[in-house]
This record gives C-alpha cells, sequence and structure tokens, in this order.
C-alpha cells in the first residue's frame, strides 16, 4: 500500500485528522488516538473535546492541538462547533473516550450522518449507530461493539463470524472486528489479519488502531486497504513489544513504534 509519493510543503497537506472524543471520565483515549494519526506521518492531529479534557489533553503532550467544547461531555449544544471544525478536516475520528450520555449519543448520530468525509468510528460511538444512516466510514468495534451495533450475536466458528460480519459491511461501510483474528472486509473482500496477541487486551490498543486508520485514510488510502494495512501494523507493532518487553507493554509503547514498523511494512 503506497500513500502520498511526494510530500506537500505546507502544512495540512499530507493529511489532517479530527478525533472527537474524551468526557471528564476519559481522557487518555482521544490523546492516544490523536497521536497514534499523528505517527502515520500526518500533519495535523486535533482533538474536540470538553473543555476541561481538552486542557488535560494538551497537557500531555506538547504536539496534539485541542479544541474545547463547552460541558463535561459532548452533547447536542456541540454539534454545530464540531461540524463547522470538521469542515477543514480529510478524516474524522470518532468515538474515543466519548462516553454513554444520552446527549452524547444524540451528537454522536448527527455528526456522523452529517458529515461527508471519510470517518473512522470506534468505541463508544458505535453504540450510538443502530439505526443511522452513513456512509464513507470505517467501524473498529470488538465483539460486543459489534452485537451492539447489528443485534446479530458472533459465532465461535471464524468461517461463520466473517460471513456475519461481512453481511453488514459495504464498500462505503467497512469493518474491523477487533479479535484474536481481526475480520475486515468490505462486504465483498474478507481478509483476515492474524498478528497481534494477548499482552494487547490492555487499554488504548484499540484507540491506537483507530488512529493508525484515519492516518492512513488522511494520507490518501482508500477506506479498505487502510484499514486491512492498520490492522497489520498495529498487530506487528504488539508482536515487536511482546518480543523485546513481555507481556505488560502499553498503548504510548505502540505509538513510539508507528513509523519504525510502518516503514519496514513500506507503507
Amino acid at each position: 500500500m503506497k500513500l502520498i509519493e511526494k510530500r506537500g510543503e505546507y502544512k495540512g497537506e499530507n493529511g489532517k485528522v479530527l478525533i472527537i472524543g474524551g468526557s471528564k471520565d476519559y481522557i487518555g483515549a482521544p490523546a492516544v488516538a490523536a497521536l497514534a494519526a499523528l505517527r502515520t506521518g500526518i500533519d495535523l492531529s486535533v482533538v474536540a473535546a470538553p473543555e476541561q479534557a481538552a486542557w488535560t489533553i494538551n497537557s500531555m503532550s506538547p504536539d496534539l492541538i485541542t479544541r474545547k467544547l463547552e460541558g463535561d461531555f459532548l452533547n447536542w449544544d456541540n454539534v454545530k462547533d464540531v461540524i463547522e471544525l470538521a469542515e477543514n478536516f480529510h478524516v474524522i475520528l470518532i468515538g474515543n473516550g466519548i462516553g454513554l450520555e444520552p446527549g452524547t449519543m444524540d451528537l454522536v448520530k448527527e455528526v456522523v450522518e452529517r458529515l461527508p468525509q471519510p470517518k473512522v468510528i470506534d468505541a463508544d460511538a458505535l453504540k450510538a449507530l443502530q439505526y443511522a444512516e452513513f456512509t464513507n466510514a470505517v467501524l473498529t468495534p470488538h465483539s460486543k461493539e459489534f452485537e451492539i451495533l447489528t443485534d446479530e450475536k458472533l459465532p465461535e466458528d471464524l468461517r461463520q463470524r466473517a460471513e456475519l460480519v461481512r453481511h453488514f459491511a459495504r464498500k462505503d461501510k467497512i469493518f474491523i472486528l477487533k479479535s484474536p483474528v481481526d475480520i475486515i472486509t468490505d462486504g465483498s473482500a474478507v481478509k483476515y489479519n492474524k498478528t497481534g496477541n494477548s499482552g494487547m487486551t490492555i487499554g488504548g490498543t484499540g484507540d491506537v488502531l483507530a488512529g493508525i486508520t484515519a492516518g492512513l485514510i488522511a494520507q490518501g488510502g482508500d477506506l479498505f486497504n487502510s484499514a486491512v494495512a492498520a490492522a497489520e501494523l498495529n498487530g506487528k507493532i504488539g508482536d515487536y513489544l511482546l518480543k523485546k518487553k513481555g507481556i505488560g507493554f502499553t498503548a504510548s509503547d505502540m505509538i513510539e513504534l508507528i513509523p519504525v514498523i510502518k516503514k519496514k511494512m513500506k507503507i
């Protein structure tokens, strides 16, 4: 998968990702996702979050820009600001640390349905979209999130699981089902990702995957191939860290290795 062959000269030409997430309860998740996106090689990674969470994210890394929104949780009153802000970004990542407040779920559905650009939908945002109508998205559920989103229970058999996930996917609605063997499908093609290990059950690895996916799309990758490459890259980073550190590596450890392993994979 080849992305930008010649990098632009101006800030923003090489990809801009907006991460919509965070809450008073969950602050690290959007920061992890934003840093992961930045490490793929994009120019700008901006987090739109509730004000207090956004200030904390600023203190976590000087590399991150935040847009501070009113409230402890994102809510309907933030919809207009989020829609206007999103106009200036190539890719939207929504859901990391966003929480399950009713007003937040309303915002997620409205934003996902209205924004035309590519979207990566992760974590709690998936739980707002069972009856939503949207396109141009990569969805990254684990098994429980998939069952909430589709109201279907996943079978144990890998091939049967893949067939069920494929049934809900489309060319403009890609699924990455996160599991011991990831299933990536566009409703036609099905790819299996067997990289990764049990050390990646630690919190934050899904945020890394979501950030990588958004970053690859922002650099010109199509939805399906970006999803396939992101799953493999994320898993290979985890496998490298397992060999070097054993069980106990963190999402922060993974972020540092994104450009290294990405270069080896020639993405």
